[in-house]
């Protein structure tokens, strides 16, 4: 098996609202250095098959067709061997 680890943030010129109401929540409680933070979706996807190239090009095709929105993220992944699987 080929675990996915899959990062999909938020592109530098998008806004975070969500990451803005963070910071105040941090700053509320006493972190008063916290200057930014950006809030980005993590996911793993599991592959069934040992096949690396497959793997690879089956998460590209997912992030672009439904978990990354190309308009305003940005997606990065490593491939791993899943411990007890084929790979």
């Amino acid at each position: 098996m080929i675990l996915a680890r899959i990062y999909v943030c938020l592109k530098p010129n998008v806004l975070d609202p969500q990451g803005k109401a963070v910071t105040n929540s941090l700053r509320q409680l006493g972190y008063a250095s916290v200057a930014e933070t950006r809030v980005s979706k993590y996911i793993e996807i599991s592959f069934d098959t040992s096949n690396r190239e497959q793997a690879k090009l089956e998460t590209e095709r997912i992030c672009r067709d439904l978990l990354a929105n190309p308009n305003t993220e940005h997606y990065s992944f490593t491939l791993e061997d899943k411990e007890g699987g084929k790979a």
